[in-house]
């Protein structure tokens, strides 16, 4: 015949716990008190730090047979290589927000390798803009030399990929200032090709290296994230010279140009003729009174 059961009874500040056990069984553990949690205890989740846009990469080879590719290939690792030159253009041209609508909303790139006359050049596909390609001459890539190949591909690919994230003024942009920002990425990124010199072109908006040049002396006068305020300012209205450079600096671009054109080496023989252009502006400038 077996013992009677016997009850143990477990309490605690909130309920009251029965339960049965026979002879030679382990007692059940009461439960824990239960408390209400204050309000002050409860934990927050901090809000995730801003990142920037990605996009899908793409890439093309037209010719595998080519010397340009094998130079390409040796020298460049394709997903890494275009994988960098969007976090780098990104890093100088914009500050990541919670929403990133200031920045280009750019879907893909797709890198296209083919043998063409022409170094580079960056377009939107046809049927929608935010799909960019970058076309790369094959022709040129076998021309690198050795020792600068694989800078002088970075190099292209980061100047190339400003195209794809840059704003323009709806077009309206001087070609020059477009193609200036772009070398300037290049510049900052420290993949500048060392023919690359300081000169004193004609005009500001010459282009290249030599705008870009231009646009370093700006971000170095006016400080970090000046050329990121120039690129966001050709977001949302056409471009108008003399208010858009007086809106961001209080200057009109050709004041801005002449007094970094003051900064630059004068070259022999270069004043004289820097002299004789004035002596002609000058002149122009009676005629027309007189006229």
């Amino acid at each position: 015949m077996s013992p009677a059961p016997r009850t143990v009874t477990a309490t605690s500040s909130c309920t009251a716990t029965t339960t049965t056990a026979k002879d030679g069984e382990p007692t059940p553990s009461p439960l824990p008190p239960q408390t209400s949690p204050k309000s002050s205890s409860i934990a927050t989740r901090p809000h995730p730090k801003p990142g920037y846009p990605t996009c899908k990469l793409r890439f093309e080879c037209l010719d595998l047979g080519h010397d340009g590719a094998e130079v390409f290939f040796s020298n460049s690792k394709v997903s890494h290589d275009l994988s960098a030159a969007v976090t780098t253009v990104l890093s100088i041209l914009y500050t990541p927000s919670q929403s990133n609508s200031h920045i280009p909303p750019v879907r893909s790139v797709t890198l296209v390798l083919e043998a063409m006359d022409t170094l580079a050049y960056t377009k939107g596909i046809e049927l929608d803009n935010d799909h960019k390609e970058i076309h790369f001459s094959l022709q040129y890539i076998s021309t690198i030399p050795v020792s600068r190949r694989g800078d002088e591909i970075q190099g292209v690919l980061v100047h190339e990929m400003v195209h794809c994230w840059q704003w323009n003024a709806f077009g309206t942009a001087p070609g020059g200032l477009i193609e200036g920002m772009a070398d300037f990425v290049r510049l900052k990124a420290g993949l500048s090709p060392p023919h690359w010199k300081k000169e004193r072109p004609e005009k500001w908006d010459q282009g290249y290296q030599h705008t870009g040049f231009f646009l370093d002396w700006i971000e170095t006068r006016f400080g970090d994230g000046s050329i990121r305020r120039v690129n966001e300012a050709l977001m949302n209205k056409r471009y108008d010279e003399d208010a858009f450079w007086v809106s961001l600096f209080g200057k009109r671009v050709q004041e801005l140009w002449s007094e970094y054109c003051e900064t630059l080496p004068v070259k022999e023989g270069e004043d004289a003729v820097m002299v004789e252009r004035e002596e002609q502006k000058t002149t122009d400038k009676l005629e027309k009174v007189l006229e």
